[in-house]
């Protein structure tokens, strides 16, 4: 496994040891939380030492009367008799503590050694005694001694305080912090796991072991271990002290003096006891847990009955004074928990739409549901406009079916109440989120219904952003450039009647980006709309602009521009958690990742998708396209059922309006040898294009349809498609490397001379592309072409997998859950170097992870 962000404390570590064993010696301590990973980093330099450096770990134990010298007891097999003998006499009192230290130091100094001495917390004072005589005379001894610690579990007076004090003298003495890990290394941990990185984050403060444990057991709220080590920690607590815990857990994340002394008086030694355990700390004047998971676990044991009742007295507490805006989630959090239905409506909805002006779209949807829960004490009208707000919320948190499902409610209630103009503008919305759920038609069908609704009201916004609607539609589903201009100038023309620039300028975009798609021409237009909406529009309006512009260049297969559009697009969601649009981003990325012939990248940007719990049909749809696909290309099974599944997740309607859905299944069955139902595929998705304008796929699956030996329909196609098919294959080709993409350029030159066919070729193995080899060899043989064989040596040709023998020594290196840096180490090669080799190997394998890679090794010995 990585050492995720740990790299640079292990770098210095291992400084650290060479420099020792060639004097002078060295000192580092190396400090952190609880499960923060200190073991797993000086195990990981003892793995890293010189074969010649002797390796010496002991460990301090959590005992009520601690061994004397206990972490040396642990590693006494490994040194010198006479140390083994001095330490018999300590316990049997015939020997005392100094001889030890005297024959430990000479045996250290007799040869290079790596001295760890872990839970130094734990130590006793006979311990603590031998590190202060050997850090005063290390200068003189080939060693590096390195003691791990706890940092949130030592006060003011612990002995290990006291131990630090004494080190701060010598300048031989390092210092190694091991802080929690960042929001994306928890996002790299939680890859390939159904679970949501962000609120892992939360959960976890970024501590490995809590980490780690939750994604191994994703069925439990709190895993067994953790509930475990958070009761023994509390074990040792006074009765007191656990009465402050146990009440910080029920008030919430983060409690101020005044809210402790309300619900608890005269508190203060007893959570001063509670910070010196290391379960709670203090930030500011206020006091939290350092895990949100290690509240939850308190609280998960507290009696229902003390929790109401602490509950009750936080509300009571809270009330009595002037409520602050920041509040007032936890006011809302604590009225549900009090059982006060009445408070509730009163401070939900106003958390909410705090949380919403803040762009804390998930809270917000969180808050809305509690007060919808209770709202059947309001009057129609107030639980109609919850409905509406929650639907918003939940729509930008991608919870798209609470969205509708609410929006289907208050468009009922609307009806009811013969509110004409707020049911059409409601079906307008429902409409517009219809279309990332997966049902186009539903969602076409709607928009006519709230123009038909609207146009009979006085025209208002309302009505120019359901014209607005059906311009995006059009353009969306790829109707004709004409009939997308026809929706756009009724929206613009009431917009601008109506001052509303924002509902103009999106017309004039979407009318441009479908000439963009249709006719080649207008991306700059498109590009300066998107950066005008970002710096004028509401961040879910210039979000949506922004993740057609990933879309339509992932459709034209422009590489650079994928990348470019993509990254800013993720950067706005992330700013503004459009938690939605930013998964839709990432899935048209995983594309744009595919189409450059990055294709284990792109499979761990699809599955990174598929493992958020609120990821869309639309975006997992297209997630699982790029899985299918990449199986497909490299030969592997079980590429159809992940087609299957995506084509299932959308209507036919939806899946030929995002373009690659459908092509991917034409190019599967090509791969396959299938070529009937090349054909067949192909034909139907033509049909579905009728009175369409999409060059970029028509043109596709006409040219696979060539590519099947038959003679396509005349379709309007794409550039380069279009020079494909006049059997202008040689510009054709050159024209796909251009736009970035080398898998394309190789299927036009198929059509080729001799020398295309073995570039062709050439550039299906670089790609690991078994399938495409297999077909452009026998086009080959049936033209009477023999392949050049000047790549592989016979090292290479020897392994069924063509590996180099460096990317051998890779992969055995992965076997033993080595990084980039380590492995760069070992081979005294840069990092970067690895990680090429290291992606070269995953590539060749057809895998996305190490451990696959490692259990392909272990499959190849076994043959």
């Amino acid at each position: 496994m990585d050492l995720l962000e740990r790299e640079a404390v292990l770098q210095d570590l291992v400084g650290h040891l060479q420099a020792a064993v060639s004097g002078p010696g060295r000192f580092a301590l190396v400090r952190g939380e609880a499960g923060i990973g200190k073991t797993t980093v000086v195990h990981r330099l003892a793995q890293l030492a010189d074969p010649r450096v002797r390796v010496l770990v002991g460990a301090c134990d959590p005992l009520a009367t601690p061994r004397p010298l206990g972490a040396l007891m642990d590693l006494a097999p490994r040194l010198d008799p006479t140390v083994r003998t001095a330490l018999t006499g300590v316990l049997a009192g015939t020997c005392r503590s100094d001889e030890v230290f005297d024959r430990l130091l000479a045996d250290l100094s007799a040869s290079p050694s790596l001295l760890v001495v872990e839970d130094l917390h734990w130590a006793d004072e006979a311990t603590m005694d031998l590190l202060r005589y050997l850090a005063r005379r290390l200068t003189n001894v080939p060693s590096l001694v390195v003691a791990t610690y706890r940092d949130d579990e030592i006060g003011r007076t612990h002995h290990v305080t006291a131990l630090l004090g004494t080190l701060a003298r010598y300048p031989w003495v390092h210092r190694h912090d091991l802080v929690p890990l960042s929001r994306p290394a928890v996002a790299r941990l939680a890859g390939g796991h159904t679970v949501d990185a962000e609120r892992l984050f939360r959960l976890s403060a970024g501590n490995p072991f809590i980490v780690t444990e939750i994604l191994a057991a994703p069925g439990e709220d709190i895993p067994a271990t953790v509930r475990e080590a958070v009761a023994g920690r509390l074990a040792v607590l006074s009765d007191a002290a656990r009465t402050v815990v146990d009440v910080l857990a029920v008030l919430g994340r983060r409690v101020t003096p005044p809210l402790l002394a309300g619900v608890l008086p005269d508190s203060e030694e007893a959570l001063e006891e509670a910070v010196a355990c290391g379960i709670v700390r203090t930030v500011g004047d206020a006091t939290e847990f350092r895990h949100e998971l290690t509240r939850l676990a308190v609280l998960e044991a507290i009696p229902a009955a003390s929790r109401l009742r602490v509950h009750q007295q936080a509300l009571a507490t809270m009330r009595s004074g002037p409520v602050a805006p920041d509040d007032l989630a936890l006011l809302a959090d604590h009225s549900e928990a009090a059982g006060d239905p009445n408070a509730v409506v009163e401070y939900a909805p106003a958390a909410a739409a705090r949380a919403a002006a803040r762009g804390a779209h998930r809270e917000a949807a969180d808050q809305y549901a509690r007060a919808l829960r209770y709202a059947d004490r309001l009057p129609p009208g107030e639980r109609t406009s919850l409905l509406e707000s929650h639907a918003e919320a939940s729509f930008l948190a991608s919870r798209l079916d609470e969205g509708v499902g609410s929006l289907r409610a208050a468009i009922a209630s609307r009806r009811t109440a013969g509110d004409r103009l707020r049911e059409g503008e409601n079906l307008r919305r429902l409409s517009d989120w219809l279309w990332p759920a997966g049902h186009s038609v539903e969602s076409g069908r709607t928009a006519q219904d709230a123009v038909r609704m609207l146009e009979g009201q006085e025209p208002g916004r309302e009505l120019a952003r359901a014209y607005l609607n059906l311009c995006q539609l059009a353009c969306y589903e790829h109707e004709a450039v004409a009939v997308t201009a026809a929706h756009a100038e009724k929206a613009i023309a009431l917009g601008e009647r109506l001052g509303d620039a924002d509902v103009v300028a999106r017309a004039r975009f979407h009318t441009a980006a479908a000439r963009m798609l249709a006719e080649g021409h207008g991306w700059s237009d498109c590009e300066q709309a998107v950066s005008a909406a970002m710096t004028r529009d509401p961040a879910a309006d210039a979000a949506s602009l922004a993740l057609v512009m990933c879309w339509f260049a992932v459709l034209r297969r422009d590489a650079d521009r994928t990348t470019a559009a993509v990254s800013r697009a993720e950067a706005h969601c992330l700013d503004h958690d459009l938690l939605f649009h930013l998964l839709c981003t990432r899935a048209w990325g995983s594309w744009g990742l595919l189409n450059r012939g990055l294709w284990t990248p792109a499979a761990d940007a699809a599955q990174k998708v598929l493992s958020h719990p609120d990821s869309p049909p639309v975006g997992r749809a297209l997630a699982l396209t790029v899985l299918g696909l990449v199986r497909a290309r490299r030969g592997t099974a079980q590429a159809w059922p992940l087609l299957e599944q995506a084509a299932n997740l959308v209507d036919p309607n939806c899946l030929t309006a995002t373009g690659p859905g459908w092509e991917a299944r034409v190019e599967a069955a090509w791969l396959a040898g299938d070529d009937e139902r090349v054909r067949a595929e192909a034909r139907r998705g033509l049909d579905a294009l009728t009175d369409r304008e999409h060059p970029w796929l028509s043109g596709a699956l006409a040219c696979w349809i060539r590519r099947s030996g038959e003679e396509p329909p005349r379709v309007p196609a794409s550039e380069p498609h279009a020079l494909e098919l006049a059997g202008d294959w040689a510009a054709a080709a050159e024209r796909w490397d251009t736009l970035g993409s080398p898998y394309d350029a190789a299927l036009a030159r198929l059509s080729g001379d001799a020398p295309a066919l073995r570039r062709a070729l050439a550039a299906f193995e670089s790609l690991g592309a078994r399938p495409a080899v297999a077909r452009t060899r026998a086009v080959m043989r049936s033209r009477g072409v023999r392949p050049v064989r000047r790549g592989p040596r016979a090292a290479t040709r020897a392994n069924p997998y063509g590996l180099t023998n460096r990317e051998l020594d890779v992969l055995k290196l992965l076997n033993e859950d080595l990084s980039d840096a380590e492995i760069a180490a070992r081979l005294y090669i840069t990092p970067k170097t690895a990680g090429h080799h290291v992606g070269a190997v995953l590539n060749k394998l057809g895998v996305h992870t190490r451990h696959e890679a490692a259990r392909k090794l272990h499959q190849s010995d076994r043959r």
